[in-house]
């Protein structure tokens, strides 16, 4: 029996070598980049596109969420076909470079619309350039890193994310500052983040050496019968997972009940921004270290005890503290996820695999907010929170079972790159 934690083809002596010490590769560089300048574009028009709709535009809350769950589940299909068809074409760019360029034309064009059903379909279209290039680009990190790197080329990837997601925010408060109300030229403006994006991808992303699968005319299947039973039960672990982990908007209707001012709400949500940004990036390394499937376990773990303290918090200090810990949260798990996708996969289903990744996600995000909302309102935050924790550990045990290593005879013989830390 192989150790858990050792990916397919990995010699046991690997396990004892630390990874070098080196810079990463320009293409993690250039897409983390284009992460952060699409998040500061982003995130200084959607924490107010509600506000927007509702009270400029006259919608209705249903409406608003409505749309919302539109474009996500769309985004959602789209991110399982766009990782496939990547690997068909035996490239990621030009995924990447349609998805980018969508969002960034079509982002600044909201200040123009005059009904919800226009902001609807702009979302919609909004949401196809997310999902065309979500799993590509996921999948070209990965190609164009070295195994015993992934974690940290994908926790730079999260941090850069996530700095911009602090950024944005503190932009469009300093504009409304300036020009109170005026949120159609704040919409505007974020086509200036988006040209820079635009400039860097187009003349800085190279394609990566992506494997082209021998099946490349292959048409997309709904089933998951290419993947081993590893990668099978991770995802089943994931959504389960996920069913527990409802939007992060409940945390912020949480802290105003714990008497945290409306008015601090912005700033508690871009500190918990930057310390995901800066602990993404460091704990990136420790996937490296411990290797994937500990960290998820660890993060999933911890992601319980935050969720079961907000159920019990009564202070608005409280509320505070905890949005530090929850960070540590997807600090933990961010890299460690994506690592593992890589990790267990063959080389040429990467951009499939990712699909799935992040399929799985979506079709659970949206029955695990409404059932939280409604756990929410008829049994309270103790119950709603208490919930959440306990999908979060029967995932964890449900991942260490299913992932467990099996003898070299069951595993499909594969190709693959293996971590030479032996890390899975």
């Amino acid at each position: 029996m192989s150790n858990p934690e050792t990916p397919i083809g990995a010699q046991p002596d690997d396990a004892q070598q630390r990874p070098p010490a080196r810079s990463l590769p320009r293409t993690v560089r250039v897409l983390g980049v284009a992460s952060l300048l699409n998040d500061i574009a982003s995130e200084m028009i959607f924490p107010l596109l509600p506000t927007f709709i509702v009270s400029v535009l006259g919608g209705s809350r249903t409406s608003l969420g409505l749309i919302e769950g539109a474009a996500d589940s769309l985004a959602s299909l789209l991110k399982l076909a766009a990782g496939h068809w990547s690997d068909r074409a035996g490239g990621r760019r030009r995924f990447i470079l349609i998805g980018y360029t969508v969002t960034a034309i079509l982002r600044p064009c909201l200040g123009l619309m005059t009904a919800v059903w226009q902001i609807g379909v702009a979302r919609l279209i909004d949401r196809f350039g997310k999902g065309v290039r979500s799993a590509p680009r996921d999948a070209m990190i990965a190609d164009a890193t070295p195994a015993e790197q992934r974690g940290r080329a994908f926790g730079f990837h999260r941090a850069m994310d996530h700095a911009g997601a602090a950024i944005g925010p503190v932009l469009a408060t300093a504009f409304l500052w300036w020009r109170p109300g005026d949120l159609r030229v704040l919409f505007g403006l974020s086509l200036l983040p988006g040209l820079a994006l635009l400039t860097l991808l187009w003349f800085g992303l190279k394609e990566s050496a992506a494997p082209k699968r021998s099946d490349a005319h292959e048409p997309l299947h709904w089933t998951l019968q290419p993947f081993d039973a590893r990668f099978r039960g991770f995802l089943a672990a994931l959504v389960l997972f996920t069913l527990g982990n409802s939007s992060d908007a409940f945390l912020l209707v949480r802290a105003g009940e714990l008497g945290v001012p409306t008015i601090w709400l912005p700033m508690m949500w871009c500190v918990f921004h930057i310390v995901k940004s800066v602990g993404n990036w460091r704990l990136g390394h420790w996937v490296d270290r411990f290797g994937p499937r500990r960290m998820i376990v660890l993060g999933w773990s911890w992601y319980a005890v935050v969720y079961l303290l907000f159920g019990l918090a009564t202070e608005a200090w409280h509320a505070w503290v905890l949005f530090l810990m929850y960070a540590a949260f997807y600090a933990l798990t961010e890299p460690a996820e994506k690592t593992l996708v890589a990790n267990l996969v063959a080389p040429e289903r990467r951009g499939l695999a990712f699909g799935w990744f992040n399929f799985a996600i979506g079709i659970a995000t949206l029955p695990a907010s409404v059932l939280f909302g409604v756990l929410y309102d008829h049994g309270g935050g103790l119950v709603a929170f208490g919930t959440g924790a306990s999908l979060s550990l029967a995932a964890s045990i449900l991942l260490l079972w299913t992932t467990r290593a099996r003898r070299e005879s069951e595993l499909p013989s594969r190709n693959a790159d293996s971590s030479p830390n032996g890390q899975v």
